[in-house]
């Protein structure tokens, strides 16, 4: 495991940029893929509102599907009702700001498969917004820095800056403070969602303030190389478990079925289970009623070695 010294946008955007100079009436499809929390610690409120935190985000194999073409006006589509076509909506405030950022008066289409459950601790509006930047910033043909995008990406939400770039990192203060990080995951990590959504601000609203120091970046790592022995822990379960003991049942289902650790993942309400073997984590998959969102991602995946449609 080591730390990367200057996170980068990954180079695959700089060769969709050139395609699309290129191509300039295809479209492009993006995978913005969700994301775990390896651990959560709340170490306390700041005098701005927010907490500071303590996690490790890692990427799973679930993503939604963005497809972005050339438009003189800024447009929005998705099949969801859930979610929100105006400029509410993460993608186009995402859109909305580059525009004001850069001075660009051109337009994109942008249409929005969604499959990532809507709050349910897998960010998936965040990664939605994130890879909207990206995409739209090799759209208009736009050199910006990475620091540039990740101040961008700071104001659309706190853990929006970690799906710029990278598989995994260790975060801390809102959760934009970020160190990434090469981890080797030796499991199948089997996601249960049920359909069940919760709010961050309200699982936030019912924590009890206790400030305390961070665990560090090593220890906190450490914990995740050793599952088994426990160390993990999100500081949500206790709060989500109380109103919600359909999650903590969920939690005991995966720990049943053979997963060496389970853990809910941000304020909830999906739960994922490491499972050292894929057999065991197929048929713990398939123990859950139809209504359940599950997703398996197999040991070492990496989406960043995945390309995207051009």
């Amino acid at each position: 495991m080591e730390e990367q010294s200057k996170p980068t946008v990954s180079c695959f955007y700089t060769v969709i940029a050139v395609f699309w100079n290129k191509f300039e009436t295809m479209a492009m499809k993006l995978r913005a893929y969700a994301k775990i929390n390896f651990g959560l610690r709340i170490l306390g409120k700041r005098r701005d509102g927010y907490h500071d935190i303590e996690t490790v985000f890692h990427k799973i194999d679930l993503f939604d599907e963005l497809e972005i073409a050339p438009s003189s006006t800024l447009e929005f589509n998705c099949g969801s009702a859930k979610l929100p076509r105006d400029d509410s909506n993460l993608c186009l405030r995402a859109a909305i700001a580059l525009q004001k950022y850069s001075g660009v008066s051109k337009g994109a289409r942008i249409s929005l498969t969604k499959r990532i459950p809507i709050a349910a601790g897998l960010g998936g509006g965040s990664s939605d917004a994130a890879t909207t930047l990206k995409g739209l910033s090799a759209l208009w043909n736009l050199d910006l820095t990475v620091h540039e995008l990740h101040q961008l990406s700071t104001a659309l939400g706190s853990d929006v800056p970690f799906f710029l770039d990278g598989a995994s990192a260790y975060a801390t203060g809102r959760g934009e403070i970020l160190q990434r990080l090469d981890l080797e995951i030796p499991y199948w990590i089997l996601v249960a969602t049920p359909p069940l959504s919760i709010s961050t601000a309200w699982a936030y609203s019912k924590f009890i303030e206790n400030h305390q120091p961070p665990t560090g970046m090593e220890r906190f790592t450490r914990a995740i190389q050793n599952p088994a022995e426990g160390g993990m822990q999100n500081d949500f379960e206790p709060i989500v478990f109380a109103s919600h003991p359909e999650i903590k049942q969920l939690k005991g289902s995966l720990l049943k079925a053979g997963a060496v650790q389970a853990l809910l993942s941000g304020s909830g309400s999906s739960v994922f289970g490491l499972f050292e073997r894929q057999e065991d984590a197929r048929q713990a998959s398939g123990q859950f009623p139809k209504q359940y969102t599950c997703s398996l991602t197999e040991p070492s995946f990496n989406p960043d070695l995945i390309r995207s449609e051009p």
